[in-house]
This record gives structure tokens, sequence and C-alpha cells, in this order.
């Protein structure tokens, strides 16, 4: 039997950097690809740890959104950090910005980044029917 599943795409968030989706539901779940600090309008990379965080949440919210679905829905996200130094800094915005929401979460360093952005976080959430 064939998964549906459907692709989501916003222009109120930076199109795919590659062949790849913003965002696919699939049986109920929504799967939103990474996202960085662009901002959607201008297509530029917010400058600082803190203000590319603020940006990838707006991004990713306006994918929920897209999605018939909400940070509330959330119930896995990836967070990976160039500088695992900054995990204060995210951790104080990821926290407010999630509103509440205790998702399963991994938070990772790594060597580089898309953009050379500093943070990009991907999430899974449920759908609302």
């Amino acid at each position: 039997m064939a998964t549906v599943h459907k692709i989501v795409h916003t222009e109120n968030a930076p199109a795919a950097l590659g062949p790849y989706s913003q965002a696919v539901v699939a049986n109920g779940f929504v799967f939103c690809s990474g996202s960085v600090g662009v901002n959607p309008k201008t297509g530029l990379v917010s400058a600082g740890v803190e203000a590319q965080t603020e940006q990838v949440f707006a991004n990713l919210g306006a994918i929920l959104q897209a999605s018939n679905s909400s940070f509330a829905q959330v119930v896995k996200t990836t967070v990976f950090l160039k500088d695992l130094n900054d995990f204060a800094t995210v951790n104080k915005i990821y926290a407010t910005k999630m509103g509440g929401a205790l998702p399963a979460r991994a938070c990772v360093e790594v060597a580089r980044l898309p953009l050379d952005v500093l943070v990009e976080i991907e999430c899974t959430a449920t759908v609302s029917a």
C-alpha cells in the first residue's frame, strides 16, 4: 500500500536550498526540513546566533502553519549548532518559542551548516485533522 503524502511549500519561509521540500505531510505527521536563519523576504541571513534562532523559529512557524500544525504539536526536534557554546542562548529562545511544549530533542555541534549559519533546527509534528 502506497503512503499518501503532501509536499508543503509556503512563501513565508525560505525556499529549500536544494532538491528537497520545506516539509512533507504523511500519515498524520509533518516532517519539517532543517530551517536556517534566512529571512524569506530578503534572502539574507540574520547576524548572530540569537537573531538567527529567532528567524529559524519564524520560518518553522510559517511551515508548521502551512502544514495545518503548530509548535504545540511538535513531537521531535533536532538542533544543529556550529558552536555548542551557543547552547544556552539557543535554549532560552527555544523554550520561549515552544510555549511549554516539551518534545523529544537532540542537539549536536556540527563542523559546518548551509550558508555558514550558526543554527539549524528540524522538527516533526502531528497535523490537525
